[in-house]
């Protein structure tokens, strides 16, 4: 089998990346590298022609999922245009619904990647891509009368704990309440 085009080898980490940061936050981290290959429907053997190490990896997955929530974050402004309260109630209740808990692959990489990024080098580039991002997404969550950490907090915890109680009530009442919570005007 012949060399790859540089365009093929650039859509080849394209696709990489972006099946890595599905399986990455449907999985966690630990996915191995022949499945992550296998997944994106290429060889082991040219995982290495892209990436120096799966930390690499992982590193840019990670700002990759952030990137889509911002982009998301960004789409959903816009169809609001004005209306920045409305705009964020919609995320809200998009955030803290059954849908989301349930699609972890194409969820908040904020929620999905916490344990392994509380587990990863403090050091290491994906703790501080993560970090970043999660600073990011606070700072948009944020309005007039509620600070942005206090939202990113209440929603990411109440999506972690909505999965890991799913198949009982107690997950859907978690979604509904931290939902209330969010959006309760005074």
């Amino acid at each position: 089998m012949g060399r790859v085009s540089q365009a093929q080898a650039q859509e080849n980490r394209r696709r990489v990346v972006e099946t890595a940061s599905r399986l990455f936050r449907e999985q966690g981290t630990h996915v191995s590298v022949a499945d992550l290959m296998k997944a994106s429907g290429l060889t082991h053997g040219g995982f290495y022609k892209q990436f120096a190490s799966k930390e690499a990896l992982v590193d840019e997955a990670t700002a990759h999922a952030f990137a889509a929530l911002a982009r998301h974050h960004e789409a959903g402004l816009d169809r609001y245009p004005g209306r920045r309260d409305a705009a964020q109630r919609a995320l809200i209740d998009a955030y803290l619904s059954t849908e989301h808990r349930d699609g972890a692959a194409d969820g908040c990489p904020a929620a999905a990647l916490a344990g392994d990024m509380a587990r990863d080098d403090a050091d290491g580039e994906a703790r501080r891509v993560y970090t970043r991002g999660v600073g990011e997404f606070a700072d948009r969550l944020a309005t007039d009368d509620q600070d942005g950490i206090t939202r990113l907090c209440t929603m990411v915890g109440a999506l972690v704990l909505s999965r890991a109680t799913k198949g009982s009530p107690l997950s859907e009442k978690i979604l509904t309440t931290a939902r209330e919570a969010l959006t309760a005007t005074d």
